[in-house]
């Protein structure tokens, strides 16, 4: 039998080997977080270290812990002490990414969050978590003349403006003048309002007593102005008249069912009768950031943005809201109240739910508040705290105040810090941030410039 070699050849050619198809790479989920206070950075360590691509937003570069800005205010702590960048905060969590943008506006459709500069930043899983602001109830004009505290900028300037008034008033020779400048007056009873009237309160006096040689205790007066029949109005009453009796014994006026009419950097209105002053700090209540424009829907309470029980935007199952940001309610059937503790709860919740979800495809359980207690200090060894149930006031209220508060600081950093200022200044009665701008001339009209106007 003959053998054709051209067959052989063929017969011995290997086939071509079959080309090997790559599987096609899977796009990690991305969580997308408006806002860095407790809320959103709750959410962002929940979801550091996994397999989601985070992106947190936020128009400040820090986190700050803002039940002590009134003591930045009052010249007790400095703005670094409560303050810290996010990126160091959130800096060890490689899938976690910052951006230092203000959101303009969120497209639904897309599911896109739209900034004031830069590429819109597209999600699957969208957590707003931007706060609020005060609310000047239509008088927005008032806010340059009445600065609230929700910034260290704020808080800074109303330092600039309460330290600067002192200095005027060593410098006048008008005793009127000098009642004038020395006069701060808070508007808000709340805790907010509560805590700054015993802040300066003790301040000035200390300051009079020990720094200024031309300054005596009559020239000064600390007015704690608010609109209802009285002050810490979401504590109950036995609670409420313990504070306006310490608050006098610091020589606070506490005057109620004053509705203010006008407001100057000179003069505050409130009953009909006319207040002059040195310096005037707004606290009387605050309203949602504009995430209701954001997603077109109507806020409520405050432009609050309405959450199911999991805390989902209704309507939009993509998207989420906690915080001041969102209304939520609570077992009781009321909204969940405005506190910081009610936005590192959902946070933390959150960020567990949204987890399990993209990650395990596992339906969240409702959320849950579990309540902690509600607090406001009031001054030097006086304190109050509703656990509902119970109550407790006095100088045990004052400590445990001060052992939250110190734990709740970002890092052991800042609670260190904090602390040894604190024992120092209890010791000393000192403020070490007693701290002029130069340039913090403009904050407080000069007498001449006063007269002029």
């Amino acid at each position: 039998m003959s053998f054709h070699p051209d067959t052989a050849s063929l017969q011995q050619t290997p086939k071509p080997a079959r080309a090997t198809l790559k599987p096609e790479t899977t796009r990690k989920q991305r969580v997308v977080i408006i806002g860095a206070g407790f809320g959103g950075l709750a959410v962002a360590r929940e979801l550091g270290g996994t397999d989601l691509e985070v992106t947190v937003i936020d128009r400040r570069n820090h986190n700050l812990f803002q039940p002590l800005l009134y003591q930045v205010a009052t010249a007790a702590l400095s703005p670094a002490d409560i303050s810290e960048p996010i990126r160091r905060t959130l800096g060890r969590y490689a899938n976690i990414k910052v951006m230092l943008a203000e959101v303009v506006g969120i497209d639904k459709l897309e599911n896109r969050v739209l900034l004031d500069h830069g590429a819109p930043v597209s999600f699957d899983r969208l957590i707003i978590a931007s706060g609020s602001e005060y609310n000047y109830f239509g008088h927005d004009d008032w806010r340059a003349a009445a600065p609230g505290l929700k910034t260290i900028h704020e808080a800074r300037l109303i330092r600039h403006r309460l330290l600067l008034a002192f200095e005027r008033a060593e410098l006048s020779t008008d005793p009127e003048e000098k009642k004038a400048l020395l006069t701060s007056v808070i508007i808000g009873g709340g805790p907010t309002g509560v805590e700054m009237a015993g802040a300066i309160a003790e301040l000035g006096r200390f300051m009079i007593t020990r720094d200024f040689r031309m300054l005596a205790p009559e020239h000064f007066r600390v007015i704690l102005l608010e609109a209802g029949p009285r002050i810490l109005a979401a504590f109950p009453e036995k609670l409420t008249a313990y504070a306006t009796r310490e608050l006098e014994k610091m020589g606070v006026e506490v005057m109620t069912g004053r509705m203010v009419e006008e407001v100057s950097r000179e003069a505050v209105v409130a009953g009909g009768e006319t207040i002059r002053t040195g310096n005037v700090i707004w606290g009387a209540g605050v309203k949602a950031s504009p995430a209701a424009s954001w997603l077109g829907v109507e806020g409520k309470a405050g432009g609050r943005v309405p959450v199911g029980p999991d805390l989902r935007v209704e309507g939009s199952p993509a998207i989420f809201a906690i915080g001041d940001t969102a209304l939520g309610i609570g077992e009781d059937g009321k909204p969940l109240p405005a506190l910081a503790q009610v936005a590192k709860q959902q946070g933390q919740y959150l960020g567990r739910a949204v987890r399990a979800e993209l990650l395990d495809g596992t339906k969240p359980q409702p959320f849950h508040f579990h309540n902690r207690g509600n607090t406001a200090v009031i001054g030097r060894h006086a304190a109050i705290f509703d656990f509902g149930t119970w109550q407790m006031k006095g100088r045990i209220a004052w400590l445990l105040w001060a052992l939250i508060h110190v734990y709740l600081l970002v890092n052991f950093e800042k609670r260190l810090l904090v602390t040894v200022q604190w024992i120092w200044r209890y010791l000393t009665r000192q403020r070490g941030a007693r701290l002029i701008d130069e340039n913090a001339s403009a904050f407080v009209p000069s007498t001449t410039q006063r007269s002029e106007t």
